[in-house]
Order: C-alpha cells, then sequence, then structure tokens
C-alpha cells in the first residue's frame, strides 16, 4: 500500500511587525532593578488567572490549580513498588535538562526538600492524596498530574497513572508544563545547573487525561528505501514524546518483510530489530512486527504456515508481543500454487477471502493464542480502501476469528477525507471496528515526487474515535521530516475531539524548534512551502501554500496600482524566505531532520534569493535604471534555474527528480517578473 482558516496568517504578520519595529530604548540601571523586582514577585506569587502552557496532545481536561511552583535545586523523585522504571527515567532526565542534576529518589518524602514529585500508580496513597481534586479517568494509560505548592513555599507534583503507560504519560505532560524550556532543551553543565534550575517555574496545573484511541503511532508501509536503524531508533523516542504507542514494521522494501518472508533475518539484522523492540519499550511503543507472504504463499501448504509461524517466533524471542500479517498490494485473481486452486476453487474475491482467513486464524490460533502476552493479531486486507460490498468483504466478515484486527485507508488508497459514517460503514462491512492505516504523510507514490510532505493533519472528523479501533500514519521516507505532519496526527488520535489544526501545527513546529520563537516561526514559513497533499487524483486534499499563494496574489494586485505600497509590502516576506534556511540549520538541533530537509532548505535560500532580485529588478524598472533591471533579472534567472535544478537524493527516495516546493506559485512569480520588465504584463493588464 503505498501511501483553512488562517493557516499561518501569524507567519507573516510577524515578519511585517519586524520590519516595522520601533528601536526599544535600553532601561536604566535603576528601572531595570525595578522591573526584575517586580517581575520576581509576580513569578512568585504567579496569579490564578495566568495562562498554562499548551501542553500536546491536547489533554480532555487541564486547569489552573494554582500557584505556579519553582523548579528546585533540591528535588526529590518519591517512589513505590510499582512505580515505572522508563517513568522515572524520563522524569530524571527532564529535571537533569533544566537544571536539576541530582534528585535524590526516594521512597518517602523527607518533608525537607523545595520540590516533592510523587511518581507511580494513581492509587498509591501519597498520589491519591496529592491528586485530591484532580480526577484519574478510568482506562488504559490515563493519568493525573497536579502541582501545589504549600504554605511554606515548598512544592508537590503528584503524577498517577491508571497503569505503567499512564505514568509515562504524566512525566511526558509534566515536561511540557515548565516555563522557559524547550523540547530538545540542551542539557546545561554543571557550573551552571544551579542558575538554570531557579530560572524555572513549573505551571500551577490540574490535568485529567486520557487517550481516545486505544492505538496511535506510524506503521513503516512505504515503498522504497527504508528507515536506517538509527532514524528508527529516534523515531521511537518521538514516538514516546507524543504519547504514541504503537509502530508496525512493515517496510515494503525490506526483502525479509515481503519477497523473502521465509527466510530467517540474518543476525546482524535480527540484533538491529532486537534493539529497536528494547528501544520501543522504553517509550511504551508496541513494536509490531508484520510479515507480508502474500505475493508467493500457498495457503493450503502446511510447510507455509509453519515458516511463517517460525519467522514470528524469531522476533517473539527478541521480545516482540504483536504481529500483524498484511495481505495488501497482491492479486486474487491467480494463485500462487496449483494447490490453492484445488482447496478454494478458481482465483476470486471470496476464494481469496477463504484461504486468507485460513491463513490467518491459523496463526490466532497455533501462535497468538499460544504465547502469553500476546496482543491481537493484525492484518491488512486486500480490499483496504473503500466501501463496497463484496464477497470478499462478506467472508471476512463472517470467518474471520473476532479477535484479529482489520486495517483500513479509508475511502481510497490516500483519501481526502474520513468521516465518522464512513468509518462506521468500514466497520459494519469488516465485522468489527477498523483500524485505520492513513497514508499521510507518505510520499512514495508518483503525484508526490520530489515533495515532502508538511501540513498538519486535517479533513479527519472529530468523533472518529468512537468508530475506530485506532489510527496510525505511514509517514515519508525521510524518517525525521515526517515528525511534522505525524505530531499533529498523534494530536488528534490522543484527543481528536479537541484537535485543533491550527494549534497542533504551531506546536509541531515548536517541538522541532526546540522551543525557540524564531526558529519555530522559520519552520511555519517552511511548512507553507511544503504544504500541499497529493491523492491519486488530480486535486491534492491540501493545498500547496495557502500563505505565500495568497500574498503573492495579492502583490500583484496591489502592484498594478500601487506598486511602491506592493514593493515595501512584500520585502520583509521575501527576506523571511531568504532567512529561513539559515535559521532552520542554526536553530533546529534534530539532526536527522536538517538531513532530511537538507535539499529543500537549500532550494528555499535559491528561490527566496530569485524573489528578492524579482523585486530589486522591478524597483529598478520603475526607477528608469535600465542596466540595474537586467542585471537583477539576469540573477533572478539564475537563481532560480539554480533551485529548479536540485534533485532528491537518491540514497533517501526511489523517486529521484527535481525538489518540488512553493509550486507553481515561484515559479509563476519569476515569470511575471519577466513579462513586466519585458514590458509584456503592463500592456497585457492595460489591455
Amino acid at each position: 500500500m503505498s501511501a483553512v482558516a488562517r493557516p499561518y496568517a501569524a507567519l507573516i504578520a510577524l515578519a511585517l511587525l519586524a520590519a516595522a519595529a520601533p528601536a526599544v530604548a535600553v532601561p536604566s540601571a535603576a528601572s531595570s532593578s525595578s522591573s526584575r523586582s517586580s517581575e520576581d514577585a509576580r513569578t512568585e506569587e504567579s496569579r490564578s488567572e495566568d495562562p498554562l502552557p499548551v501542553v500536546s496532545p491536547a489533554p480532555r481536561k487541564m486547569s489552573r490549580a494554582g500557584a505556579d511552583v519553582p523548579l528546585a535545586v533540591d528535588t526529590e523523585i518519591v517512589v513505590g513498588r510499582k512505580t515505572d522504571e522508563a517513568a522515572r527515567r524520563l522524569l530524571t532526565d527532564v529535571l537533569h535538562t533544566h537544571g536539576v542534576r541530582d534528585p535524590e529518589i526516594r521512597t518517602r518524602p523527607s518533608g525537607r526538600a523545595a520540590l516533592t514529585v510523587l511518581l507511580g500508580e494513581a492509587g498509591r496513597e501519597d498520589i491519591a492524596r496529592a491528586l485530591r481534586g484532580t480526577e484519574v479517568p478510568d482506562g488504559a494509560e490515563a493519568y493525573g498530574l497536579r502541582v501545589r505548592r504549600d504554605d511554606a513555599r515548598r512544592g508537590t507534583v503528584a503524577l498517577g497513572g491508571t497503569d505503567a503507560a499512564g505514568q509515562f504519560y504524566a512525566v511526558q505532560t509534566f515536561r511540557q508544563l515548565i516555563a522557559g524550556g524547550g523540547h530538545h532543551a540542551g542539557r546545561p553543565g554543571p557550573r551552571d545547573s544551579g542558575e538554570r534550575a531557579a530560572r524555572r517555574v513549573i505551571a500551577g496545573a490540574s490535568v485529567s487525561d486520557r487517550p481516545a484511541m486505544p492505538l496511535r503511532g506510524t506503521i513503516e508501509g512505504f515503498y522504497g528505501p527504508p528507515w536506517t536503524a538509527a532514524e528508527r531508533l529516534d523515531h521511537m523516542d518521538f514516538l514516546g514524546d507524543v504519547k504514541s504507542n504503537t509502530y508496525v514494521y512493515a517496510p515494503k522494501d525490506d526483502p525479509y518483510h515481503r519477497e523473502k518472508w521465509r527466510e530467517p533475518y540474518p543476525e546482524d539484522k535480527l540484533a538491529e530489530l532486537g534493539q529497536l523492540v528494547d528501544r520501543a519499550r522504553a517509550n511504551h511503543v508496541r513494536f509490531t512486527f508484520a510479515l507480508s507472504p502474500g505475493t508467493s504463499i500457498c495457503y493450503s501448504d502446511p510447510d507455509d504456515v509453519k515458516a511463517l509461524v517460525a519467522k514470528l517466533q524469531s522476533v517473539y524471542d527478541l521480545g516482540v508481543r504483536a504481529f500483524s500479517v498484511p495481505l495488501d498490494d497482491i492479486s486474487y485473481t491467480k494463485w500462487n500454487c496449483d494447490a490453492d486452486r484445488e482447496a478454494f476453487g478458481e482465483p476470486g474475491k471470496g476464494p481469496a477471502a477463504e484461504a486468507q482467513v485460513s491463513l490467518l486464524n491459523a496463526v490466532q490460533r497455533e501462535f497468538v493464542a499460544t504465547h502469553p502476552g500476546t496482543h491481537p493479531l493484525q492484518t491488512v486486507p486486500t480490499e483496504y480502501g473503500d466501501l463496497a460490498e463484496s464477497a470478499y468483504k462478506k467472508v471476512l466478515r463472517e470467518k474471520l476469528d473476532e479477535g484479529i484486527e482489520i486495517m483500513w485507508t479509508g475511502t481510497d488508497v490516500v483519501p481526502p477525507e474520513i468521516t465518522n459514517a464512513q468509518a462506521a460503514r468500514a466497520s459494519e462491512l469488516f465485522g468489527r471496528d477498523v483500524f485505520v492505516w492513513d497514508n499521510y504523510p507518505v510520499n512514495d507514490f508518483a503525484n508526490t515526487r520530489g515533495r515532502l510532505l508538511l501540513a498538519p493533519y486535517d479533513k479527519r472528523e472529530r468523533g472518529l474515535s468512537g468508530h475506530v479501533s485506532g489510527l496510525v500514519s505511514n509517514p515519508m521516507n525521510q524518517a525525521a521530516a515526517s515528525k511534522l505532519g505525524v505530531f499533529t496526527i498523534a494530536d488528534f488520535a490522543w484527543n481528536d475531539e479537541g484537535y485543533d489544526r491550527e494549534r497542533s501545527g504551531e506546536q509541531a513546529a515548536s517541538y522541532l524548534a526546540g522551543g525557540d520563537a524564531r526558529t519555530t516561526e522559520a519552520l511555519r514559513l517552511f511548512v507553507d512551502l511544503n504544504h500541499a497533499a497529493p491523492t491519486f487524483g488530480d486535486t491534492p486534499w491540501q493545498p500547496q501554500s495557502p500563505v505565500l499563494s495568497g500574498r503573492l496574489e495579492s502583490f500583484w494586485k496591489r502592484y498594478a496600482t500601487d506598486p511602491e505600497g506592493a514593493l515595501r509590502e512584500l520585502r520583509p516576506v521575501v527576506d523571511a524566505l531568504v532567512r529561513a534556511p539559515a535559521t532552520l540549520r542554526e536553530g533546529v538541533a534534530d539532526r536527522f531532520f536538517l538531513a532530511d530537509a537538507d535539499r529543500w532548505l537549500d532550494a528555499t535560500e535559491l528561490w527566496g534569493g530569485a524573489l528578492r532580485h524579482g523585486l530589486r529588478a522591478l524597483a529598478a524598472q520603475r526607477d528608469g535604471d535600465e542596466a540595474g533591471a537586467a542585471k537583477e533579472r539576469a540573477a533572478m534567472d539564475e537563481a532560480a534555474k539554480a533551485a529548479s535544478e536540485i534533485t532528491v537524493d537518491p540514497e533517501e527516495h526511489h523517486q529521484v527528480g527535481p525538489v518540488k516546493l512553493g509550486d507553481p506559485f515561484l515559479e509563476d512569480f519569476v515569470e511575471k517578473v519577466r513579462q513586466e520588465t519585458d514590458g509584456e504584463g503592463t500592456q497585457r493588464d492595460q489591455g
């Protein structure tokens, strides 16, 4: 399987404000001291009406419970017998990041620490007492969090989960409540650790939270070069950060996943998978191993069933407890062996379903049911992207073991929308709630050639969680560049009723920017340039460059009557375009993202330069400087040509071709400048 309202208006507004902002006077020493004193006092008292930080994924309930609590070097972490070790490690890392280098781990609070963090099961006596006033929702992966400050100005943070994952997610929320810290803030050195901690506060919040969908995450299910081992390990950490609990290993171009499915993994590859399983577990991510035998399996051959089970056993021994047998992108108009014709009849939809059900039920019965700790078997049916009744679906609905989960991509391979009614119909057709495999932001099909797909998740209806068992994203071949889109998908899957596309897109950019406002702004601009989300048809389900296209259209309309004003208005927008690549390379700490985006960043800088030269050419022409206009136009053409010749890295993607971004609006602007400087544009407009 291969795969708005005010979208980024703030981006342009910030660029314009920056250009027009007056100089700021430097305060005197006395006024500076007075300002610091009042600021410190306000921080200390932290009024109850102060807004809370934005947390992603958006919690079900979050409100202010009281004053902010200073983060203190003198911090104790109180654990119990059922405290999750992954949550404790994460909490320690978060505190380290913000300057608390040596928090004391205790089983009982001393009562003397400036800050006490209680971590464990929500029902633990001390945690339940500290959570009083904060509800802990029922269900798996739920948690409660409460920040308090007592009369002695000591702080207490209660982090209680209904299970181990709930504890881990409580810490992930706590991480985002520390004011002044980014998601990837660098670790401080020993000399400044206390100073850094002294500048931080924990928002006085009460949070009651649980996920809307049981299964949330990604499926590495694209065609083309699979992710590297390092990229996958990084992706497990990312999934933990965004409270996703599922990763399905199903890269189409891993030969041992598909063509060589019968053959055991070589020892080195098996060791890589073992490391990945361990990293997934450390982030409360369910590693799901998928094996896709449909291109060559003989369903009626017991030896093939044994070979499949043996392959699953090899990764069960590594610690894998979730399995999938996908049967997508295969034909049901032919058999792989004559024995299947004898067993199931002539090829067709019904017989194919009978054969697949026999295999899947055998795996469920002979492997999953006999292996302790395994999760329900998953499959991708051959009919995975429609809502039409068929003989194939009828057999699956009536005969497939009711415990097996079925994945569905929507009304098409890349659907323009997914509604509650569509999901309800799919569940009806397959006889169970479907597990959505959403082919976004995957870029392995022809209409995505040369593109990064970075737009926030959209056109998936609120309330979908009531009709599906889960949602996984099929990301791009570029693992880290996928984080911007996957972040927003994780937000939707956790709390689809509370999903806000604009807020989620802003938070995704802030996540990669480590909380830095300037870098976040540059990322939002970069997202706008790479906003298109194609389908298999002619019309993308998300448009390209909604902000930039509007700005360029407005420019030409104004240029016809007020050229000086139009030039003045567009210059800061173009300047922001030119600066964005350098800003991102300096401000984004994620080296995987920078590697993925490298060629698109180069193209952005060149296109920005082309637009800048184009504006200068227009200005020179209006000043009567023909030589200057010709020089700037030549520079514009050179930069545009260089940008258009940048190609996708063949080691990163199998679809090699020119890098695309901001199309066709950047090219159209350059062409329009050519016409204007030739005198064609004005004459045509007047005509």
